[in-house]
This record gives C-alpha cells, structure tokens and sequence, in this order.
C-alpha cells in the first residue's frame, strides 16, 4: 500500500497502548518499523522530539510527522490508510459510541494501576471502581462476539490489549472476572484467537513480572 513502508512506530514491548497500534497495524495489513523506546530510563532523542507534550509512547511517525496517542493513532489509521480493513464502523453514531467506549476502556488500566499503588481506604475504592468499569463493559458487550457485533473492530483493539493485566488486577483486587463477567471473560479468549492479538500481546506472567518491577521501580512494597 502506498506510503505504508513510511511508517515507524514508537513503542515499549508490554504497552497496552502501544500494543493497540501494533494490532492495528497488523489488522489492516500495514508494514512499518518497530522502535523499542526505553520506558524508566533516559528517554530518546527520537521520542521527545516527536512527543514534546507528554512525553510518552506510543507515537506513530507517518514520513516523518508524529502522531501521539493510542488512539488518536488508531483514528489516524483509517483516515490516512481509507483502503485497507476500517476499524470503526460506517455509520456516524455507530463511530460515535465506539470512540466513547474505546475512550472508556483506559479507565481499566487507570483503575488497575491504583490497584497495585495504594493501600487502604485508597485500594478499596479502586476495588469497588474496578467492579463498576468492568460491568459496565460486560455490560455494553452483552451478548454479541465482539463490541460492535460480528465483526472485530475499534472497542476491540483498544481494549483487549489490558486483557493479559487483568490477572495480576485480580490478584490486587481479589476478584474473578470469569466468575461475575463471564461474558467479558470469553470475549477476552476470542479475541486471542486472532492472529494479530496473538502476536501482539504478552503472557499473564511478564505483565506480572512487569508489574513487580514496577513496584520496586517505585518504593512500593
């Protein structure tokens, strides 16, 4: 596809965000250049140039411009690249509402953070904040294969990325997402079975593994 071979994408291998454009990028078939960034250490001359806002990954450089964001990225994808696969649907309120839930679905990871941080009265309310984002994910998920339907779309990439964290969230968290949202639970596995999640995401156990040295990155005991 034209222009695609200019793509390089800034990353950090356990990234749920930058796992979002990896799956992207895989889904709608576009070749480009992985740039593994350095997450808790100096950061590269590379990435505060092309992100001198925040600072952060994921950034895609298209022929040398930066986008930033995970999902100002994954929007940007089927703008710039309208002939390959589209993530979000045709319709415009259909558009609407993924972009709500995609947006939505940080807050798993938001939540989760706080799970393994804090302690207290500070960890139960991320506990009880925790069991309200997943409902209502499970609840907006329902009874369909996928978030928009049949179809393997933009709530799904930008979600099923946290899916190898919510292990250790369970963990922190003391709860079962099998056990109260056993829909969400299988949605999670179906969208394993497809080849560019599979590829993109990381075990249960180096998320955990991540986790750990983030706590002691950080003095958390």
């Amino acid at each position: 596809m034209a222009g695609e071979k200019s793509l390089v994408l800034l990353d950090f291998w356990v990234s749920p965000f930058g796992q979002r454009c990896r799956i992207a990028l895989a889904e709608k078939g576009l070749e480009y250049e992985y740039s593994e960034q350095e997450l808790l250490g100096t950061k590269s001359d590379l990435l505060l140039r092309s992100n001198p806002v925040h600072k952060k990954i994921p950034v895609l450089l298209h022929a040398g411009r930066p986008v930033n964001e995970s999902l100002v990225i994954l929007n940007y994808l089927d703008e710039a690249f309208p002939a390959s696969p589209p993530l979000l649907p045709a319709d415009p309120y259909a558009r609407a509402q993924a972009r709500f839930w995609a947006a939505y679905s940080d807050k798993v990871y938001e939540v989760g953070t706080r799970l393994w941080k804090l302690k207290g009265d500070a960890h139960g309310q991320a506990k009880k904040e925790m069991a309200e984002v997943l409902a209502n994910l499970d609840g907006e998920l329902g009874d369909k294969a996928f978030f928009s339907g049949d179809e393997f779309g933009f709530v799904d990439v930008a979600l099923v990325p946290f899916a190898p964290w919510l292990p250790s969230y369970e963990k922190y968290g003391e709860f079962s997402v099998k056990e109260k949202w056993p829909r969400l639970d299988a949605w999670a596995r179906r969208c394993g079975e497809r080849e560019s999640v599979a590829k993109s995401l990381h075990p249960p156990e180096k998320v955990d593994e991540f986790i750990t040295l983030l706590k002691k990155h950080y003095g958390i005991e």
